[in-house]
């Protein structure tokens, strides 16, 4: 039995989404005259009380589009230290956008307000960038898939907004965050200025991921996705894929959310490791004590076809997604037991 708990970007489409990805009808996306791009373009504003959407190949690709709207070169945007566009989107702030970063420390990488409001530089002081956006993630994935506080997320929005400045949200993993908190969709999307959401992940579709905003920023991001080589043409057959996962694989993710609370017990009860990240929703990060190596351990699973990630020189991560049966989950706390 082969359990991949790598990451939740290696779900397939069920044959349902299969099916529906078949018979979606297409169009010239770059003309706007795919219709099944335009549905879950619209679905999508809608879903966070937002006025537009674009469809992107990647959440890196919405990620940077966003930064490239909202920053010039020069300026400078504010995100945890730990965030993924800082980490893993291959430099592509200063690529792409000439835009320089503060860093920040945080909780579990969930940065706060009072160390936005102390980043924020000085528009008269010539010596400094200009700050021009500030980015969170939610969840956060170097955190464990740990989920913001929407309070804190508040105070955050309301700071950018006292300080004009844009808020953008990397929600690779928010309907994670929103299934567990249950804020309202609408009030969440209300604290930001943009949005990124992924359809590849968690909600297992095969393909994509949307922009949401407004619709004179949405306006601005196509531009930019053309020059990134984004413009797609007879799209709507992967776009049927994250339509059908917005209808139909929300309300699933507790499942996964259970799975990986079952998995990081049996973790933690083992004498090879030091401590289980608390569990929020469905990634889970374990520290491993000196008694075996973070290599040992992943190779030791993989011999039983159980498959995690190194996240580090002493952990490992595991999570779980659409793909894990519950048989499955019972196979890989029965392997993690016998490592």
């Amino acid at each position: 039995m082969r359990v991949d708990l790598r990451s939740d970007t290696v779900t397939k489409p069920t044959p349902e989404m299969k099916e529906f990805m078949m018979n979606a009808p297409v169009g010239d996306d770059v003309f706007e005259e795919d219709p099944t791009i335009n549905e879950l373009e619209a679905h999508s504003a809608r879903l966070f009380g937002k006025e537009a959407a674009l469809y992107c190949p990647s959440g890196t690709q919405t990620n940077q589009i966003a930064i490239n709207v909202h920053c010039t070169p020069g300026d400078e945007l504010i995100c945890s230290k730990e965030a993924h566009i800082y980490k893993y989107e291959g430099g592509g702030i200063a690529k792409n956008s000439g835009t320089s970063i503060k860093l920040l420390d945080g909780d579990r990488g969930r940065i706060h307000y009072e160390s936005v409001k102390d980043a924020i530089n000085d528009p008269e002081n010539i010596h400094y960038p200009l700050t021009s956006l500030v980015c969170l993630e939610d969840t956060m994935n170097r955190g464990g898939g740990a989920i913001y506080d929407s309070n804190e997320i508040q105070s955050i929005a309301a700071l950018c907004n006292e300080e004009d400045l844009p808020l953008h949200l990397d929600g690779a993993r928010v309907f994670n965050a929103l299934i567990e908190n249950g804020v309202n969709y609408e009030t969440y999307g209300s604290y930001f200025d943009s949005i990124s959401i992924c359809l590849s992940k968690g909600l297992g579709a095969p393909v994509g991921s949307v922009l949401i905003g407004s619709e004179s920023f949405i306006k601005q991001a196509r531009r930019v996705r053309k020059v990134l080589g984004g413009g797609m043409r007879q799209a709507g057959i992967i776009a049927a894929g994250g339509l059908f996962a917005l209808k139909n694989n929300i309300e699933r993710l507790k499942i996964d959310h259970q799975h990986a609370q079952m998995l990081a017990k049996t973790l933690d009860e083992q004498s090879w490791i030091e401590h289980v990240m608390d569990v929020h929703t469905n990634i889970v990060v374990a520290q491993v004590s000196s008694e075996k190596s973070v290599e040992q351990i992943v190779d030791s699973l993989a011999r039983e076809d159980v498959y995690a990630m190194p996240f580090g020189a002493d952990t490992i991560r595991m999570v779980t997604h659409l793909d894990n049966t519950p048989a499955q989950i019972n196979y890989a706390q029965e392997v993690i037991e016998k490592v």
